[in-house]
């Protein structure tokens, strides 16, 4: 059963993480447009990711990782590099949920960010991706 969960798991982080490259990535394209056209079809787009892909995906990714955890907390819990990881997640979240607040604003056409601020935010669940994957395959801690 482990194995399954763990796969389930597996999926459902890649599926999160594919959501939260690709929906930044439509805040800059967004914000770079100046035809309605272009920026009704974005507002749509986002609406649709992120209802379709990112909530799904992190919903899945939180209750099979919590699904592992339960199975043997003892062995979670108590490592370092979980406490990390569980940290990151959190943040992982908080950054899901500032998306959202993004989405929103393009939305009511009310947002003040640039298309180079949306580039550099786009960039930010590279780290966290990098540093969950290290923790959870290298253990460093």
């Amino acid at each position: 059963m482990f194995k399954w969960v763990l796969a389930f798991h597996i999926i459902a982080v890649i599926c999160w993480f594919a959501a939260l490259f690709y929906l930044p990535r439509l805040f800059v394209y967004h914000a770079m447009s100046d035809d309605k056209i272009s920026i009704e079809r974005f507002k749509i787009m986002q609406r649709k990711l992120y209802r379709g892909i990112a909530n799904p995906s992190m919903i899945a990714t939180l209750i099979f990782g919590l699904w592992l955890v339960s199975m043997a907390p003892e062995a979670y819990l108590s490592q370092t590099w979980f406490q990390i990881k569980a940290v990151l997640v959190v943040a992982l979240i908080g950054y899901h949920h500032m998306c959202l607040g993004h989405m929103k604003r393009l939305a009511t056409d009310t947002s003040d960010k640039t298309h180079i601020y949306f580039r550099i935010f786009n960039e930010v669940p590279v780290v966290f991706l990098v540093a969950i994957v290290i923790l959870v395959i290298v253990q460093p801690f």
